[in-house]
This record gives C-alpha cells, sequence and structure tokens, in this order.
C-alpha cells in the first residue's frame, strides 16, 4: 500500500492508528495530519503535515500521492470522502454520527466507479460492535440483538469528544440491564445515539438493534438517565452550561480507562473488552487499512467487509478479552 494520510492524526484515536501503522509497514509512508502540527506531540516514524481539511484547496494538496485516507475528525466528512474518491484514493472513517455515515453511503457510486472503497462503522462503537452483533445474530437467528457499551469515564478525551457525547444525551429514552464482563458486572444502560443501531438493520437485513451507554462512573451514569428529563435536558444545552461542562470534563477524571462492549441475540452472546477505548478504535483502523488492498470498490460498513471470529481474534491479539460464546 502507498501512503496512509490521517486527518485528524493528533488525536488519541489518530496517534494509536499511526504507531500501529508504522509498525506494520516499516518504510511506509503514514502522515498525520493537523491544524497546527506544532501543538501535537509527534508520531514516531510518521510525517507531519499542516491540513485544514474544511478548506479544498488545502486538502487536494494533502492528497496528492495519497492511496488511502483515515478520518479522525468530524468536520464535513462527506466532502472530504467525496475529494478522496473522486481521485480514486480509499477512504475510512470512525465516526459515530449517523447523520454523517448516512451522507457518506450516498457517495457508493462514485467509488465504484472511481475504483476506491470506503469503510465506514470504524472503531469499537461502532465497528466492534457491529461485528459482535453480526457474530450473534448469525448464532441466533432471531433477527434481534441489544448492545452494551461501558467506557471508562477516567480516559482523557478532546472536547470535540466530549460536545459529541453531550450532544447525545437525552435524545433517546429507552434502559435496560446488561451483563458486561469482569470486573463490571450487570450495569444499566441508557439508550444512547451511536449509529450501529441504525445501519446494522440495513446491512444485516434484521429487525431491531439498541444500543446503550453506561459510564464505569457510576456518577456520570446517572447523568445520563437525569438528562432525559426535560429540564435538565434544556440546561445542558444551555451554549454556557455546555461548555463549562466540557471544560469541566476534560480536567475532571472520574473513573479508569477501561471499556467493554457486550452483544445479546436471543441465547447468543459475545463481548470485547480492555483499556482504552481510544486505542481499540485506532487499532481497529489500522487493520482495516491494511486490508484494503483486497476490498471492493464500494461504501460499506465494517460488517460487510470482514468474517466477525477472525478479524475480532486478531484484534484482541493486541492486548484485549474477547469472548465469542458468552
Amino acid at each position: 500500500m502507498g501512503a496512509v494520510l490521517i486527518l485528524g492524526g493528533y488525536g488519541a484515536v489518530g496517534r494509536q492508528a499511526a504507531a500501529e501503522l508504522v509498525r506494520d509497514r516499516p518504510g511506509g509512508t503514514v502522515i498525520v495530519a493537523g491544524r497546527d502540527p506544532s501543538a501535537a506531540r509527534p508520531v514516531p516514524g510518521t510525517t507531519a503535515m499542516r491540513v485544514d481539511a474544511s478548506d479544498p484547496a488545502d486538502l487536494d494538496r494533502a492528497l496528492e500521492g495519497v492511496e488511502a485516507v483515515l478520518m479522525c475528525a468530524e468536520l464535513d466528512n462527506a466532502a472530504v470522502a467525496r475529494a478522496c474518491l473522486e481521485r480514486g484514493v480509499h477512504y475510512l472513517d470512525v465516526t459515530a454520527s449517523h447523520r454523517l455515515l448516512e451522507a457518506i453511503a450516498e457517495l457508493d457510486e462514485l467509488a465504484v466507479r472511481r475504483g476506491a472503497t470506503a469503510v465506514l462503522s470504524v472503531g469499537l462503537v461502532p465497528g466492534v460492535t457491529n461485528l459482535l452483533v453480526r457474530h450473534c445474530v448469525e448464532r441466533s437467528r432471531t433477527g434481534r440483538a441489544r448492545v452494551g457499551v461501558l467506557l471508562g469515564s477516567g480516559e482523557r478525551h478532546g472536547p470535540a469528544a466530549i460536545r459529541w457525547t453531550l450532544d447525545g444525551l437525552g435524545l433517546l429514552e429507552e434502559s435496560w440491564t446488561m451483563r458486561f464482563p469482569r470486573p463490571y458486572g450487570e450495569r444499566t444502560v441508557h439508550r444512547f445515539p451511536f449509529s450501529d443501531q441504525y445501519t446494522l438493520s440495513a446491512t444485516l437485513g434484521i429487525d431491531e438493534v439498541g444500543t446503550g451507554l453506561a459510564l464505569d462512573s457510576r456518577p456520570l451514569t446517572a447523568l445520563l438517565a437525569a438528562a432525559r428529563r426535560p429540564t435538565v435536558g434544556r440546561l445542558l444545552r444551555r451554549p454556557k452550561v455546555r461548555e463549562a461542562l466540557v471544560a469541566a470534563l476534560g480536567r475532571i477524571h472520574l473513573g479508569g480507562d477501561g471499556f467493554a462492549v457486550t452483544v445479546r441475540s436471543g441465547q447468543a452472546g459475545a463481548s470485547f473488552s480492555g483499556r482504552l477505548q481510544s486505542r481499540a478504535t485506532g487499532l481497529t483502523a489500522a487493520l482495516l487499512l491494511l486490508r484494503l488492498p483486497g476490498l471492493p470498490p464500494g461504501v460499506r460498513h465494517i460488517e460487510q467487509l470482514v468474517e466477525p471470529a477472525e478479524f475480532l481474534t486478531e484484534l484482541a491479539a493486541h492486548g484485549f478479552d474477547l469472548d465469542l460464546g458468552a
């Protein structure tokens, strides 16, 4: 594979993907790009580049000689994807926003015509969750699945990720219990607008998927439930309150850096867990980038391109825990 460009490459996910690509592609060109490279820690073995992906001319310059782009930021992702696919450049996106994924999916005909592959749902959630759902649904044949996502509230996240999480609070009104692998046990999860529950019905031809979120910090998980109350929801959406929360959550880290995702479909269950959700997402993206030469052209989600057990086993070998028969 030729040069890989990582947009938003100085964030936690981009850095993890870049480091893995450098290890697995010795001598390959990995370009980590962002608006201000001088403010970021360098990733050994990579090339730094200043790129404003929202500027078409700047993006056009950055794409010269690039074979694949990994998008680790949320801008006008569909416009970036179109710019890549028009040039025959492969495109992968880690976004969990259903709105952005829908817009990129409309570029399927363009991708096929240009012989390029766009991979969506690349990461932990969506991504690993999609593969776990496919694995469980194929075993249970029920056509329904519940997904539980438990994230470590002590892991450091940038302001954009925190804003995205706050924006999703209270949008969906449903809660249920899921059993997570040790040390978490049974926890209440609150439905959250992760994209997997919207896309999997179509890609797997199943009836219903629901994805719920919990945090390892029980007080912060309580905030998820409280956000469904109209008065609390309105308060959280006030600009001053929202930005104050973004600043506070960026400084205060309650909980640890562990994560766990678990899926139940009928009598079939599976789980994936470990430390640092950003590392899991970055490694997932890197493994998919390495498989690009064998993937068909077009816009597809991860579960349409790889066999779940084989891919998850390879991912788990990087220090994660996988149970495909829970």
